[in-house]
């Protein structure tokens, strides 16, 4: 895995890029979302509850134990960013290239990441 340095993605005059805008496309089998700029990405939200971040045009929802396995059992990477000449991770893996082609697979992947951000949000809480 390489790491990389983020820059914002070109927009569509909206404030957007034309990546993020197709989301909405994309994920309208799982519902209405949101972006918001964020550390020169996105972040993606449905009910005001980030499920999944946008970075340099790549797509990559939030995991953690309970379906990590699954991006893991695909090979699939986890988000890296550098700080202070670090490499550093969190609890985001990188989309199937399904989600971008097909809405079944879209909706069933943004529900796992939805479900995932619902229990890191109720771990918070406690």
């Amino acid at each position: 895995m390489s790491w990389r340095v983020l820059h914002p993605p070109p927009d569509n005059g909206d404030g957007m890029s034309e990546f993020v805008d197709y989301l909405n496309e994309v994920f309208e089998r799982f519902g209405p979302v949101t972006a918001r700029r964020m550390f020169g990405g996105y972040g993606i939200y449905r009910d005001g509850l980030m499920f999944a971040l946008v970075a340099d045009d790549t797509l990559y929802l939030k995991a953690d134990g309970v379906n990590s396995p699954m991006f893991e059992r695909l090979g699939l990477g986890k988000f890296e960013y550098l700080k202070a000449g670090k490499v550093m991770h969190i609890a985001y893996y990188q989309a199937p290239a399904e989600v971008m082609e097909d809405r079944e697979q879209a909706a069933m992947w943004a529900r796992g990441a939805y479900e995932a951000a619902l229990r890191a949000h109720r771990a918070k809480r406690k």
